[in-house]
């Protein structure tokens, strides 16, 4: 999901860490099981295991939700990190202002949405509702292979989380240069969401990507690398550290 990002990060000289969420890709759901402080302590577990003391943690839709999790309710996490970038994600409530999801997440739970992404043409509406104006066929098909991969059913605490919790009137106590982004066309995570974290995080930056839907890893990559760099230090070379498959 963040390959393009990826070579261009690695191209401009940044160390990049990178990482699958617990339950997604090539990492096992373990001991713990799926949950936010499961998931949310992952990001310390990753962040000490590479001597991160200077990162950006750049966090897209459930990543996002989590690191704001991480940030309030793990310590060590904020210590590691000199910025925080918050695209297409929420603090919580994730039905609120969202018909999209209100759609979706029914259908994931039933295991519809699954048996709707394999079949080549309602997967790739299913992509398309998820982005912006003008998606690449090479966008829609990278998403579809990592949403057809993913095993739904064990991420449903976590999906389940993202309706229950809210750590919205907890933000003032995020700390962190952040900048948050968001496309003006996302439904799945509305311009509402991304007003809140702004207004709601002391001396947050919010950019707004016009013409992008929620697949901003893909849409927004210039817009993705002007943030890394607004909260970079010049004379210290950052590690932006991005959790990969952050969608279920």
């Amino acid at each position: 999901e963040w390959s393009v990002l990826w070579d261009m990060l690695l191209a401009r000289g940044y160390r990049v860490v990178a990482f699958d969420q617990r339950g997604h890709g090539s990492s096992t759901i373990g001991r713990d099981g799926i949950s936010t402080e499961s998931m949310s302590s992952d990001y310390l577990a990753v962040l000490e295991y590479v001597d991160a003391q200077d990162a950006v943690l750049l966090a897209h839709s459930m990543g996002g939700f989590l690191a704001v999790a991480a940030v309030l309710d793990v310590p060590g996490v904020a210590e590691c990190l000199s910025g925080l970038i918050l695209m297409s994600t929420f603090a919580g409530d994730v039905l609120n202002g969202a018909p999209q999801n209100k759609a979706q997440i029914p259908l994931i739970k039933s295991g519809a949405m699954v048996k709707l992404a394999a079949n080549d043409t309602t997967g790739t509406l299913f992509a398309r509702s998820l982005c912006g104006d003008n998606p690449s066929p090479a966008m829609l098909d990278a998403f579809l292979t990592v949403f057809r991969a993913t095993d739904h059913r064990s991420l449903l605490p976590i999906l389940q989380a993202l309706v229950d919790e809210d750590r919205g009137d907890r933000l003032g106590q995020i700390t962190i240069p952040t900048i948050v982004l968001c496309g003006d066309k996302d439904t799945t995570t509305p311009p509402s969401q991304s007003e809140r974290l702004a207004e709601g995080i002391p001396g947050a930056q919010l950019h707004w990507v016009p013409g992008a839907g929620h697949m901003l890893n893909w849409e927004a990559v210039e817009e993705i690398l002007e943030s890394i760099g607004t909260l970079s230090d010049v004379n210290i070379p950052v590690t932006p550290v991005i959790p990969l498959t952050s969608s279920p």
